[in-house]
């Protein structure tokens, strides 16, 4: 089995939803799943929650899309490199949905060239300037919305799950 680690950051939520992402997090693994909530201060009423995986080689995959389900949260999920496979980020918003992008293992941004070449057309057409194209493709969006959600949960601890199964 070829493995691989990543981290689950629900950036804020509405207390209600706790069990459910509790619920949608468990049903990936197999096995129930608490992560650890404090409050968000960057948004009354509302939790955050992190926690830290081990499992197979797209685990986090099902994870964006089990935690889309939830979609009053506010989260990201992450996939790191291993032999052979990029990692992934998922980033997701109530406002903008699902971002999704490779990541390297220093955990930047990988952009395909077919990708880039599109941008660059799209300049070149007039549609969308570059600089614009570019920024989409970095999840720019994403990551000016989840900053404040970021920055307010400093210091949180990190717990560790590993894949049942």
């Amino acid at each position: 089995m070829s493995s691989t680690r990543g981290i689950i950051l629900v950036h804020s939520a509405p207390a209600a939803l706790r069990p459910h992402i509790e619920w949608a997090v468990g049903a990936v693994f197999g096995a129930p799943v608490e992560l650890h909530w404090s409050p968000q201060p960057a948004e009354p009423r509302s939790l955050r929650g992190e926690l830290t995986w081990h499992g197979r080689i797209g685990t986090g995959a099902q994870l964006a899309s089990a935690l889309r389900g939830c979609a009053r949260a506010r989260f990201e999920v992450t996939e790191d490199a291993s032999a052979g496979q990029e990692g992934m980020r998922w980033a997701y918003t109530p406002r903008l949905g699902i971002f999704a992008a490779s990541i390297g293992v220093h955990g930047d941004i990988m952009v395909h060239e077919d990708r880039l070449k599109q941008a660059i057309l799209a300049d070149a057409l007039g549609r969308q300037p570059l600089a614009e194209g570019v920024a989409e493709l970095l999840g720019a969006r994403w990551d000016a919305e989840l900053e404040a959600f970021r920055q307010a949960g400093d210091g949180a601890p990190v717990r560790w799950l590993h894949q049942v199964g």
